[in-house]
């Protein structure tokens, strides 16, 4: 699952290939977009915001969201690619790189002076020079719905996905159906704050500490195992704003007692 400090990492090849330099080969695979031509304009930037991919080319932003499945590659030009050709859904390239989408969920073109109209809903964005945790707390913490549904709400903080939620509601010891209204905010944002800036730069995420397969999150995708913690068994669950938006949910019942 993509989360944001996936998406961080993506920008970061795709700026390092693709900024400065002049695009010579661009194609959009989705019906809306394919005749749209952005050959001999300039890559500015690709930055990250949340979850969502923004490259700024001309003066127009490519807009991609990698959803669960997508993928932004790099290739030297003409190299193979690691992917079936058809599942290819964007395709910029410049002189020295290709990159290339595949599998994403959602492509948008907008003018770049109207990208707030693509993000401009998303709360704090938490690898972004811009972060405002104060601002983040207040909208977590007036949020009355259940803990877990909160934190994944990316109009209360931009970045977090499923594997933090779980992660950093056992860390700070809350139940995942526990009120966020009712929760440390502040604790809760200051801890995911140094988790995904500490998982930034990793190629493998852990929250352990630990860096081995299997041995990197504490309860995520471990239900019926002993928690790590106190040996208690992991229970699992199904929690979501509405049944389409539902995520599993992992906790220990013991370290994050049920709520009164």
């Amino acid at each position: 699952m993509p989360e944001g400090d996936t998406v961080y990492r993506a920008a970061a090849r795709l700026h390092a290939a693709l900024a400065g330099r002049v695009v010579e080969r661009f194609d959009l695979r989705v019906p809306q977009l394919a005749t749209l031509d952005l050959r001999g304009q300039t890559v500015h930037a690709v930055v990250p915001r949340g979850k969502h991919l923004l490259a700024r080319i001309g003066d127009q932003t490519l807009h991609s969201h990698l959803k669960m499945e997508g993928e932004w590659h790099v290739y030297a030009p003409g190299a193979r690619w690691r992917k079936p050709a058809f599942k290819a859904r964007a395709i910029v390239g410049v002189a020295t790189a290709d990159a290339v989408g595949f599998d994403l969920a959602m492509i948008e073109v907008v003018p770049t002076a109207r990208e707030d109209e693509l993000v401009g809903y998303l709360g704090p964005d938490l690898l972004g020079a811009d972060w405002d945790a104060a601002e983040a707390v207040r909208r977590l913490g007036a949020d009355t719905r259940a803990a877990h549904v909160a934190v994944l709400d990316q109009r209360n903080v931009a970045g977090f996905g499923n594997v933090y939620a779980n992660e950093l509601l056992f860390v700070r010891g809350i139940h995942p159906e526990t009120p966020a209204t009712e929760i440390d905010a502040a604790g809760l944002i200051e801890t995911g704050a140094r988790m995904i800036r500490a998982n930034r730069d990793r190629p493998a995420r852990t929250f352990t500490g630990q860096d081995r397969a299997g041995e990197r999150t504490w309860v995520y995708g471990r239900a019926g195992r002993p928690c790590r913690r106190c040996g208690t068994l992991i229970r699992e669950t199904a929690l979501g704003a509405s049944p389409t938006a539902e995520r599993n949910v992992f906790w220990c019942p013991r370290c994050q007692p049920a709520p009164a």
